[in-house]
């Protein structure tokens, strides 16, 4: 899909991090863009930037957990621009659940799938028939992770496999698309290949109430600087990647028609290796050996 200027982006998740780097690249390539967040202070801030930075802006409030909002969002876009053109569900949360699965709080589930899968699929639903109505040429970019998307991480079991489920959703999307003879691709994003600096480490400074924790946590969160700290006592490399890189991997996948948005890694090719060779031999998943003892 070529971009040009006047087509219009839509991007949840908009006002940090990955969002907001796609807001800041799309309104570069001369797109209208809508930015779509549920922290109002930071989208407020985020539309103002851009906005002095000479792009038409529109910025709304949104729980992408909740299908009316999203629904709305769709409507303010249509009302302002009169076409959506590419639409990338950014937004997700990670779900500070604690121990071993059965450990887990069912709200822990909810709150994560709320945003993470229902989000996508609000998404879709919302803009997708209308994408296609106008005939126009148009890309839903759905963004994953490698931990989950690739390969599991049992140590944030229901994160990856809220991740897990937005490839099948997204390659889903992709066949129904094809099958309608639609001008509107599909693509899953895998955000990397290294750590990100993003709001995601901190996401439970918005978690509503009806997800609330049922219990005290045993630890506390720990902030992506803790983290990177205690990496590096354990003698750990860190390496980040800059989400600028990633949103530049989106335009240039929207460009090219990709599907697997996927930045090439060595240590992403060896999980994808190891987990393809384990289903084809019919073998244990001897790739999740060195999560046993964690």
């Amino acid at each position: 899909m070529r971009l040009e200027p006047g087509q219009t982006a839509v991007v949840t998740g908009a006002a940090s991090g990955i969002g907001l780097a796609l807001a800041r690249r799309f309104a570069s390539e001369g797109l209208r863009v809508v930015l779509g967040d549920v922290e109002e202070g930071a989208l407020r801030k985020a539309a103002e930037e851009l906005a002095a930075g000479g792009a038409e802006v529109l910025a709304r409030t949104v729980d992408v957990s909740d299908r009316a909002s999203v629904t709305a969002l769709a409507d303010a876009a249509y009302d302002a621009f009169g076409a959506v053109h590419v639409l990338c569900n950014n937004a997700g949360v990670g779900s500070g659940a604690e121990g071993r699965m059965w450990e887990h709080e069912p709200n822990d589930w909810k709150w994560a799938f709320s945003v993470n899968v229902w989000g996508v699929f609000h998404g879709i639903q919302a803009f997708v028939p209308r994408m296609i109505a106008s005939g126009e040429p148009g890309h839903v970019v759905n963004t994953s992770s490698g931990d989950g998307g690739i390969a599991p991480l049992p140590t944030a079991s229901v994160y990856a496999v809220t991740k897990a489920a937005v490839v099948t959703m997204t390659e889903s999307l992709y066949a129904h698309l094809k099958a309608e003879g639609a001008a509107v691709g599909a693509s899953v994003l895998f955000p990397g290949p290294h750590m990100l600096r993003t709001g995601l480490w901190e996401s439970h400074r918005n978690r509503p109430e009806r997800y609330a924790k049922e219990r005290p946590r045993k630890t506390p969160y720990r902030t992506l600087g803790q983290y990177e700290e205690a990496m590096r006592a354990a003698g750990q490399e860190v390496v980040f990647t800059p989400v600028e890189e990633v949103a530049a991997h989106v335009v240039d996948g929207i460009r090219a028609g990709r599907f697997w948005m996927l930045p090439e890694s060595e240590h992403s090719d060896r999980q994808i290796r190891a987990r393809s060779q384990s289903m084809l031999d019919r073998a244990n998943p001897a790739y999740l050996e060195r999560f046993i003892l964690d």
